[in-house]
């Protein structure tokens, strides 16, 4: 059990190096657009909309690496006050009866809905904007398909504590 949690942690911390290189790239297009917007008094629709789907795939690529560290958003009411065993019972019936669904109904409808998009060639519906929207819309299918690998590997940690014989 511990070699699949280590290389479904092993895969979530490469997609965060990757994303940190989604981020960069997106400061220097921000960068550059301020520039040019402010010193020409003009901007390209395409900047724009690069920004959009670099912000977009940014959030959604990076949601099973800020799983795997917990600075998602959890309402902590109860939760702090669990032991370590509360906390994983917690964990492990969350992800197996509301994450792991999720991420399932998420990943098959996206990928319909990319798949759909990808056929018709959509584009943006702006003159001059980006040719290939369904980029962007696979990304929801991956984004939560990394989720739900990173959800697996919090199972199987939660799985171990709660067994755990010390």
């Amino acid at each position: 059990m511990q070699k699949i949690i280590n290389f479904l942690d092993w895969v979530g911390e490469k997609i965060g190096t990757a994303v940190s290189w989604i981020a960069a790239s997106l400061a220097v297009v921000i960068g550059l657009d301020v520039i040019i917007r402010y010193v020409f008094k003009f901007t390209y629709v395409w900047m724009i909309e690069i920004e959009i789907y670099l912000f977009g795939m940014m959030f959604l690529l990076a949601s099973g690496y800020t799983f795997k560290y917990d600075k998602h958003v959890r309402v902590d009411i109860f939760y702090n006050r669990l032991s370590e065993k509360g906390k994983a019972w917690v964990d492990l019936l969350g992800g197996a009866f509301l994450l792991i669904p999720w991420c399932y109904v998420v990943i098959v409808s996206s990928w319909y809905y990319g798949l759909s998009s990808f056929l018709i060639g959509e584009g943006s519906p702006q003159a001059g904007g980006l040719p290939a929207l369904y980029v962007l819309k696979f990304c929801i299918t991956l984004g939560f398909l990394f989720l739900l690998l990173q959800g697996i590997s919090h199972i199987l940690k939660s799985i171990q504590i709660i067994f755990n014989k010390n």
